[in-house]
């Protein structure tokens, strides 16, 4: 299933450095020569036989990885479209995106080695953190559940393994890194996105093309870390990929979420921080975005508990400007229920501040 995400900040373009020639200027007069520096210290040579032991290990981590996770990642087919999902458990349950199950109840499910097509039908999706649940209707002898990760340890620089069905290819790899971890992104509705404003998520250069969403996000010891969800693009490409940006949901939220669906059919705790109000974007007299004017108050909400109402304009959260639904949205996705924020709105064209105790989506 395509998705891609517009990444806000600006590219940049860097120039290569080129190397400069240094010319000596001579100024009149002797100096004494100056005492010759020591020579650096040799570095130990690296043998190529070393170096192709090094390298012949490495792949044997690959492969053992590849060997032990692959078989728990399968190829979905919700309607027209094809996503990847993992194994959670023996009875057959399998975590994906909600983005890939879409408006979809029932699955076509292909096992990554491409033997068996199995029936999935749908137990919940919660498209706020684009997650959801699909349950095999016979589960076969063997299935193996995946096992998950803690992704809070998960650092930049660590090798990741992309696990999925990229344009239908079902049982593909990609390799690359983890390129940052926190990252709060907010997906496009359009072209089958939920619209959610994701938090914590771990970037990798790994390749996360269409049909990678759902799959699995590796560590070289077998551990799922994340589920690849989002491809990044261009604006300057036309909406093209940016290659080496992609975007993995974090296993400790898809853990929280898949858990609960699994023993109850549905979220009773997201996690996930709220005000209790329904506002939109207001642009100010240059047709600027400037806020966020509030709708609507939820009774017995976080912001109603504030002492916030209809038609306060909110422009600030903690150290965030908020100009946007989507700005704000970003703010509290990286916020947790019960933190005590200072929240800043315009009321009547004065401006206030309130400390605002945050509830749960």
């Amino acid at each position: 299933m395509a998705l891609t995400v517009n990444v806000t900040a600006a590219v940049r373009v860097l120039v290569p450095l080129l190397p400069v020639t240094a010319a000596a200027v001579l100024l009149g007069g002797c100096v004494a020569p100056a005492p010759r520096a020591a020579p650096p210290a040799a570095t130990p040579a690296v043998s190529p036989a070393a170096a192709g032991r090094a390298a012949g290990e490495l792949e044997e981590d690959y492969r053992n990885v590849i060997r032990d996770v692959l078989p728990s990642v399968v190829q979905i087919e919700a309607g027209q479209g094809i996503g990847s999902g993992v194994v959670w458990d023996e009875r057959g349950h399998i975590v994906t995106n909600a983005h890939v199950v879409g408006g979809e109840r029932s699955f076509r499910v292909t096992v990554a080695t491409g033997e068996e097509v199995l029936a999935a039908r749908l137990v919940s999706s919660y498209p706020e953190q684009d997650l959801a649940v699909i349950r095999l209707d016979a589960p076969p002898p063997g299935l193996k559940p995946a096992r998950f990760g803690d992704s809070s340890k998960v650092e930049v620089g660590q090798i990741v393994l992309a696990m999925g069905s990229p344009l239908g290819l079902s049982g593909s790899v990609t390799q690359g890194i983890v390129s940052a971890t926190g990252r709060t992104v907010s997906e496009g509705g359009a072209g089958g996105g939920t619209g959610a404003t994701i938090g914590n998520m771990v970037q990798t250069s790994a390749a996360i093309n269409p049909g990678n969403s759902g799959g699995a996000l590796v560590n070289l010891a077998g551990e799922v870390v994340g589920i690849p969800t989002l491809a990044a693009t261009e604006p300057g490409m036309s909406g093209g990929p940016a290659p080496g940006i992609g975007f993995a949901i974090p296993s400790s939220m898809v853990r929280t979420i898949a858990d609960q669906i699994v023993r109850t059919g549905r979220v009773t705790h997201s996690g996930r921080a709220a005000l209790g109000i329904a506002g939109r974007t207001v642009l100010d007299d240059d047709y600027r975005p400037a806020g966020v004017a509030i709708a609507e108050v939820a009774r017995g909400g976080a912001a109603a508990d504030a002492g916030l109402r209809a038609g306060d304009i909110i422009t600030r959260v903690g150290d965030t400007d908020i100009t946007t639904i989507t700005s704000l949205l970003e703010a509290l996705a990286s916020a947790k229920p019960g933190d005590r924020v200072p929240v800043t709105y315009l009321r009547d064209g004065r401006r206030g501040t309130v400390t605002v105790t945050l509830g749960e989506m």
